[in-house]
């Protein structure tokens, strides 16, 4: 009761959303149901609700744990492509909110269209994607080579064949509601796409830049979750009720500690540091590689003031470590915006969940509220912090030049090395 009265207090309504209602139709868009399986409602069929919803929260999280541990262990592959399809239900999920509005008008090619803009949008980011990191499989054959040369301009023409669809499709009375699907369609895309299209390229640079920041805003969620239902008394914020202080808390410093212990782990397997390469000879994914100093054990000065506290003056571990601790602060102080900002979207429409995919959980999109943005961040600490020139892709662009172009680029390269004395050092050596 005390729930139902904070959401009708949250969600009051001013005279533009009396408007807005008699526009889209007035109902709840996407209608949500309890889809927990029977097993479960007649095992549990004797606790309370409180109770009852924690073990299915519960069972079904040790499940999708599972799950994705088994994809890891199938390999960056495997994971690029469960990737793909959480984009896209995610995509459904949202894109279905505004369809319920949208259809009440029985206007065209609403659903048609938005789909259409997913496809262009995915062969945009996915064939930079296989430029980028695919470059010399592309320049082997003709026909990728072709279709990597004119990427863009087929992408531009791509997309313009939707728009002017749309401007095709434009209903008079009605042109209000189909410029706010459109724009619904395009952040949707920006949201989803564009993020996913990140995972991915943080996925390239080591499997633990894809698992390390994903897990610890798993531990986050659950973590929070744990100290919230235990211990929580003070709440958090008016757009998540149920959300408290104490979770938030108690989620932060368990998942730094996770954080740290994950890396350490991991951070001894070139499975997991290597980045994810594409072996031209063998036609598959490589991950193997001399380790970087990321992933070499170092020995660092533990600070005065704690020196007498735990009793040691130094500590080995991993520089990696230390920027787990950026990424572990991000996926506990900052991530869960990601959550904020999706509970007062369903809010907005008067939704419990996204959708009712996951029986305790709610749809896809529900679960990876914060992975996305968790996502972009990643790719900016590594653009920001860890990435430098890649040999080995301007080797491989190299090798695709005419022979006078490398020529002048050898020349070129060769004298800047004279001028700096580094070539002649290297051969009387």
């Amino acid at each position: 009761l005390q729930e139902s009265e904070s959401d009708t207090k949250l969600d009051g309504e001013t005279a533009s959303d009396s408007e807005s209602k008699s526009e889209f139709g007035g109902s709840s868009p996407v209608p949500t149901s309890d889809d927990t399986p029977e097993v479960l409602n007649r095992a549990l069929s004797n606790l309370s609700s409180r109770w009852k919803n924690w073990w299915v929260r519960g069972i079904l999280t040790l499940a999708m744990i599972t799950f994705f541990f088994i994809i890891i262990y199938l390999g960056p592959m495997v994971l690029m492509t469960i990737v793909m399809c959480v984009q896209i239900k995610c995509f459904h999920e949202i894109i279905t909110i505004g369809y319920n509005v949208y259809h009440s008008y029985d206007l065209p090619w609403f659903r048609t269209l938005s789909w259409y803009f997913l496809l262009c949008v995915n062969y945009f980011f996915y064939g930079e994607t296989v430029t980028d990191y695919f470059f010399t499989l592309v320049q082997r054959e003709e026909p990728l080579r072709i279709l990597s040369k004119y990427h863009r301009f087929i992408s531009f023409a791509l997309y313009l064949t939707g728009f002017c669809m749309f401007v095709l499709s434009l209903v008079k009375k009605h042109y209000r509601l189909q410029f706010y699907m459109f724009g619904w369609t395009h952040v949707t895309l920006l949201i989803i796409v564009t993020q996913s299209h990140l995972i991915i390229h943080n996925l390239f640079e080591g499997m633990i830049w894809f698992i390390v920041p994903i897990s610890c805003v798993i531990c986050n969620d659950i973590m929070a979750y744990m100290f919230g239902f235990f211990f929580g008394r003070t709440p958090l914020i008016k757009l998540s009720p149920k959300k408290t202080w104490e979770g938030f808390i108690g989620g932060f410093f368990s998942t730094v500690l996770f954080g740290l212990l994950l890396s350490y782990v991991m951070s001894g397997y070139r499975c997991f540091t290597c980045p994810v390469e594409f072996n031209n000879d063998t036609n598959s994914f490589t991950v193997d590689c001399e380790p970087s100093e990321l992933f070499q054990l170092q020995e660092y000065n533990i600070p005065v003031v704690l020196q007498s506290v735990v009793g040691w003056k130094t500590v080995r571990m991993y520089p990696f470590q230390i920027h787990s601790i950026a990424l572990s602060t991000f996926a506990s102080l900052i991530g869960p915006f990601g959550g904020f900002f999706a509970s007062g979207f369903k809010r907005a429409f008067k939704i419990k969940d996204f959708a009712n995919t996951i029986p305790g959980h709610g749809g896809i999109m529900d679960r990876f509220d914060c992975q996305y943005l968790m996502a972009t961040f990643v790719n900016v600490y590594i653009a920001s912090f860890i990435r430098g020139p890649n040999p080995s892709k301007l080797i491989q662009q190299f090798l695709t030049l005419r022979p006078d172009q490398q020529l002048h680029i050898f020349n070129t390269l060769k004298a800047h090395l004279v001028d700096r004395g580094i070539l002649g050092s290297l051969e009387d050596a």
